[in-house]
């Protein structure tokens, strides 16, 4: 006798769907939980880190946003090769800011972040009508013009870039500040793609043409998007600066384009939350492969390699999916 698995919303969930009816505190933490522990954990951990780990959980949160920018542009359909432009444009405006006119740092990150993001939607702004792997390569190929443009030029600093940033006040203010932003950005962002405008955005990415056919103008709702990914890029750039008091050429390697799109690839894409997990867990991966030398990118490809083949949904979509279904094996009619 042939079975198959059958997958069953639980009750709770297609309630608490559409009407939020709740008879229990059982089911208000169930609800809760998925909210709560993340908030818990980017308070928690800090406490418990050492310093070094520390510096590390910071690079996890900037990673992070910078693989959120990238999956706000893939909702939309701009699938975007150069989160690097963000990052490095947004670290620049703050470097700028603070090395030639001491601007405080609380006033040249949110300066940077919206500088940055209006920047890089300016430099964007003509190929918005380009799809697929040709938006894809221009953003990829931008970041490198800048490069060639800074050390040719030899402005802000040149190949020595610029130093002597004024620090924040203290690590954990460091800390606290790029854990409280990352927070803010995910669940605002992940609201704001839950509502009818978010749905306008999803809905460019699977049909642009029945959108416009609907009498949307998809190129404004781009816009709005990459100014939106930009700046949350541009913000992670900024913070940083004032972390290593440091900003140049570095700021624009590949490494700040890649990490994010394997972040978001590995966490499950279109939810924001799988793309803060697979940061979460590919950072610190990859940190602690450092002792195995030249095999760590070995190692690291094969991880990559393992959960992309296993997981194709990403890790958050099957840790949902376990979360609000039960299986069980039921008889095939015949």
């Amino acid at each position: 006798m042939k079975k198959r698995k059958e997958r069953i919303d639980r009750g709770i969930k297609v309630r608490s769907t559409d009407i939020f009816a709740l008879s229990s505190w059982r089911e208000m933490i169930y609800l809760a939980l998925p909210r709560l522990l993340p908030i818990v954990g980017c308070l928690m951990l800090p406490i418990v880190l050492g310093v070094y780990w520390q510096k590390v959980l910071l690079s996890v949160a900037v990673f992070a946003l910078l693989a959120i920018s990238w999956d706000i542009l893939a909702q939309t359909g701009m699938v975007s090769l150069g989160q690097a432009l963000f990052f490095g444009v947004g670290a620049y405006c703050a470097g700028v800011l603070n090395h030639y006119w001491g601007v405080s740092p609380f006033i040249t990150i949110p300066v940077a972040a919206i500088a940055g993001g209006l920047i890089c939607t300016l430099f964007l702004l003509p190929v918005l009508r380009l799809r697929g792997i040709y938006f894809s390569m221009v953003t990829l190929i931008i970041p490198i013009m800048l490069v060639r443009i800074i050390e040719a030029t030899k402005i802000f600093g040149g190949t020595e870039g610029l130093s002597g940033m004024t620090p924040l006040p203290s690590k954990w203010v460091e800390i606290y500040l790029i854990m409280g932003v990352l927070l803010t950005v995910l669940f605002c962002f992940r609201r704001m793609l839950d509502s009818d405008y978010g749905l306008v955005l999803k809905g460019i990415s699977d049909n642009d043409r029945s959108v416009i056919n609907a009498g949307i103008n998809i190129y404004w709702f781009k816009v709005q998007s990459l100014f939106i990914a930009g700046s949350i890029g541009a913000f992670s750039g900024a913070f940083m600066t004032h972390v290593y008091m440091f900003v140049g050429m570095p700021v624009f390697v590949l490494d700040y384009s890649i990490l994010p799109i394997a972040a978001a690839v590995v966490g499950g894409p279109g939810t924001l939350a799988g793309a803060t997990l697979g940061a979460f867990l590919l950072v610190p991966m990859s940190e602690a492969l450092r002792g195995f030398g030249g095999l760590r990118i070995v190692l690291y490809g094969v991880f990559l390699v393992v959960f992309i083949v296993a997981l194709p949904e990403g890790i958050f979509h099957y840790i949902q999916r376990k979360y609000h279904q039960f299986e069980r094996w039921v008889e095939v009619e015949k």
